[in-house]
């Protein structure tokens, strides 16, 4: 597939003129590939060109392609908001989930998180602007939330994650990204090095104000079909 090949490589070399432009090191800025209503076919292609880490939304499909893909060493990244009767499958079988925006979520993803297994790296999403639509915690209430996740066991707190409101003025768009920067170091906890943030059409402006992951889907896949559930 040369297209996705192609458009991995250019998302990779728009990553890196961001870096670049922000006097940021190579490699300062994870890709995190959203993979969600593409096959697994698609995936093990990608793997072929070097993408590792994959994130995916809807999790009965995200099982059957990590029961397809278990012969690659992909890091699985769980996306969006978390129903308790799904949390046992997703701490068994992701090694990140972002997301989590109650207590009572990363309680049982953390009691049911297998011992053989690393603990599961867990970002706190932030919902910034209060939209009702959205998953998110509110920027007061991140600080409780956070030192309680962090004391749990099997979860490894590593930042926040955010999905703002779509928008091409890139003003609007770093004022957003410069809010989350601010949380994130508010909450005086050195050991998160974690910033989701940005994705196809606001990479950019997340990696100048110190994006550590971008999550993109359509500008590697292009549109993706209707979403399965």
């Amino acid at each position: 597939m040369l297209e996705l090949e192609a458009n991995l490589q250019a998302v990779r070399r728009r990553i890196r003129a961001a870096e670049l432009a922000s006097g940021r090191p190579e490699g300062s800025v994870r890709l995190l590939a959203v993979s969600k209503t593409q096959p697994a076919g698609v995936l093990r292609e990608a793997y072929g060109f070097g993408q590792r880490e994959f994130g995916e939304n809807y999790l009965q499909e995200a099982a059957e392609k990590q029961d397809s893909l278990a012969d690659l060493d992909i890091v699985w990244h769980f996306i969006g908001p978390i129903q308790s009767n799904k949390t046992r499958p997703i701490a068994e079988r992701f090694d990140w989930v972002h997301g989590i925006d109650r207590l009572k979520i990363a309680q049982r993803l953390s009691d049911q998180r297998p011992e053989e297994m690393a603990p599961l790296n867990v970002c706190i999403q932030v919902n910034l602007g209060g939209e009702a639509t959205k998953s998110g915690v509110a920027p007061g209430g991140l600080a409780d939330l956070a030192h309680a996740v962090a004391a749990l066991p099997r979860l490894r707190l590593r930042g926040l994650m955010a999905i703002p409101a779509p928008t091409g003025d890139v003003r609007e768009q770093r004022a957003v990204f410069r809010r989350m920067r601010e949380l994130l170091a508010g909450l005086s906890m050195p050991e998160l090095d974690t910033l989701s943030m940005g994705m196809s059409n606001d990479l950019e402006a997340a990696v100048a104000e110190g994006a550590t992951l971008v999550r993109i889907g359509t500008a590697i896949f292009g549109r993706r079909p209707s979403a399965r559930t």
